[in-house]
């Protein structure tokens, strides 16, 4: 079901966006860093994931909502990763409840509307907001959009509650991808 989404969703981005996203595989050799650990271009989304200190509860949680291969996928993907501290600004007792087992729909909601196809760098996120007038309607997999829009010099995302989510970190270039690391965790 997941694949089907993001093939539909990858088609309407796609068309929506007007040639702003980059359908190649990243070319850049050079490495970024997240929570200290090395994101080799040339690893997935998952195996590069996995590696970061920052972002164990995002693993966790990937593992326990069955995305490790839709994720580890030809993609491309562009995935907002919320750090552990974004995880930690929910509610009490939230995160544990998402990884429970009866609760994987609802999980696989939250994370894959954190997920928008083809690759979409911090320039073309840019160009979209400057094109769009100030901001950007991003189609995710989940089927709901996320509005991208400037605050300052940071990309700012603004969910469909509207929660607000800091891009801190762009461009963390995949071999199925691009990972932007956001510091809240966003709500359709």
């Amino acid at each position: 079901m997941i694949s089907k989404l993001a093939t539909l969703a990858l088609a309407a981005t796609a068309s929506s966006l007007g040639g702003c996203m980059t359908m190649a595989p990243a070319q850049s050799s050079s490495l970024s860093y997240v929570g200290g650990a090395a994101m080799y271009p040339t690893k997935t989304i998952v195996g590069n994931a996995v590696n970061s200190p920052d972002h164990t509860t995002l693993v966790a949680a990937v593992k326990a909502a069955g995305l490790v291969d839709t994720l580890s996928g030809a993609g491309p993907f562009t995935v907002f990763a919320p750090t552990n501290t974004a995880f930690s600004k929910l509610p009490a007792g939230t995160v544990d409840t998402l990884l429970r087992p009866e609760n994987r729909g609802t999980l696989q909601s939250v994370l894959t509307y954190h997920v928008v196809p083809g690759r979409i760098t911090a320039a073309d996120l840019m160009r979209l907001i400057a094109s769009g007038g100030g901001q950007a309607r991003l189609a995710t997999v989940q089927g709901a959009r996320l509005t991208a829009q400037m605050m300052g010099n940071q990309i700012m995302l603004v969910d469909g509650k509207g929660g607000m989510s800091h891009v801190t970190q762009g461009d963390v270039m995949q071999s199925n991808g691009v990972i932007h690391v956001v510091d809240t965790v966003l709500m359709s």
